[in-house]
């Protein structure tokens, strides 16, 4: 009984100790990031790269992802205002059938983005593995993260830690109900941002150097 109670105590103070941990993450990664990211292109400095992060194009069922649809927008808006001149779009094509890259620049190529402006970061398995290979792989030391606020802000933070200089260009959010899932699991993601860079962590993959618009 005396084991029980010290394995029970131990794992009450274990699940204590990640809750403020992930609120003081919160907080940090809401507050330093804030004067970086914006709604309004208009706002953001030109950059030469704007790195869209993946997700998938489709839900369960087959339904359209929201997140997807707004991020692609976002991406087209930002290219047609001028403040980028290229676009790298980063995700998980770690399946064969399963390609999140290429199902942006499919999309972005619709809207009538050239194939030219156009870059694949087929490693982008994780949040942290987008940011860094954007500047390890393509070689970019400023560029604007193109998704929704919630994401922007722990990309930026991610980022800015590592010495990039990132600003975060918001698309349209989703709604409550359909994001609540999403919301969840970024409110702990933030935690383990800071764990990522406690222990040093480095991208699954990074390889060969990748020039853009050359």
């Amino acid at each position: 009984m005396k084991i029980l109670k010290k394995l029970f105590w131990f794992g009450v103070t274990f699940v204590i100790l990640i809750l403020i941990l992930t609120i003081i993450a919160n907080y940090k990664i809401n507050s330093t990031t804030t004067p970086y990211i914006k709604d309004n292109a208009d706002e953001l400095p030109a950059c030469k790269v704007g790195l869209v992060l993946g997700t998938s194009k489709f839900l369960r069922g087959g339904v359209p992802n929201e997140y997807f649809d707004n991020r692609i927008k976002a991406a087209v808006e930002l290219y047609k205002s001028g403040k980028i001149k290229y676009i790298l779009v980063s995700g998980d094509n770690g399946k064969k059938y399963y390609n999140e890259p290429l199902d942006m620049k499919k999309e972005l190529l619709k809207s009538g983005i050239p194939d030219s402006a156009i870059y694949l970061d087929n490693a982008g398995f994780r949040t942290f593995d987008s940011i860094i290979r954007a500047k390890e792989v393509f070689g970019q030391t400023s560029y604007i993260v193109i998704s929704q606020n919630f994401h922007n802000q722990r990309a930026v933070y991610i980022a800015r830690y590592y010495n990039i200089e990132a600003y975060g260009y918001n698309a349209k959010d989703v709604s409550a109900y359909n994001g609540f899932r999403t919301k969840v699991r970024e409110f702990f993601a933030r935690a383990k941002v800071f764990i990522d860079i406690f222990i040093g962590k480095e991208p699954k993959y990074l390889g060969e150097k990748i020039t853009i618009g050359e």
